[in-house]
């Protein structure tokens, strides 16, 4: 398997059915759990009723890479913005660019609403460093989680004719 780099143009997003739901709990477990073990933290059972206790297939998309499903996300708008509340891509999937091709599709629609995007990621897991270095800052956090949040940028108005 190729680890090269992904465009941002072959990665698309497709609705999710409520029928995919254990599919997607199983893809979520898959990339999860080294990052779950890391921290003493994983049970299979757990995660799967945390996330069909939230799931809400409206707000959820498959992530797809030529075709093939490598992922998925869910996205709320709540009263102060976005709020990401799932992205997940297959372990063999990982490290080529696919998350910062679904940030770009997310910070597009964050910007053309003027909402800031809100994101939780687990202590000591890898996606920390992800969202801090497409521009995510710290909030807060729990015992977990650390909470981030990138800033509403407002589209800039230029004046014509």
């Amino acid at each position: 398997m190729s680890r090269e780099a992904v465009h941002s143009t072959s990665v698309s997003l497709q609705p999710v059915h409520a029928d995919e739901s254990e599919e997607l709990v199983r893809l979520r477990i898959e990339a999860m759990r080294d990052s779950l073990e890391r921290i003493g933290r994983f049970d299979a059972t757990r995660a799967r009723e945390r996330f069909l206790s939230s799931f809400v297939p409206e707000h959820t998309s498959h992530i797809v890479l030529d075709g093939e499903r490598v992922g998925f996300l869910a996205v709320k708008t709540t009263a102060d913005g976005l709020s990401l509340e799932h992205l997940y891509v297959r372990p063999e999937h990982q490290g080529r660019g696919i998350g910062a091709s679904v940030l770009r599709i997310l910070f597009a629609e964050a910007d053309s609403k003027a909402l800031p995007l809100r994101v939780g990621a687990l202590r000591d897991s890898d996606s920390n460093r992800f969202y801090q270095r497409h521009g995510f800052v710290r909030v807060g956090e729990s015992e977990w989680d650390i909470y981030y949040v990138r800033p509403a940028k407002t589209q800039s108005v230029t004046g014509g004719g």
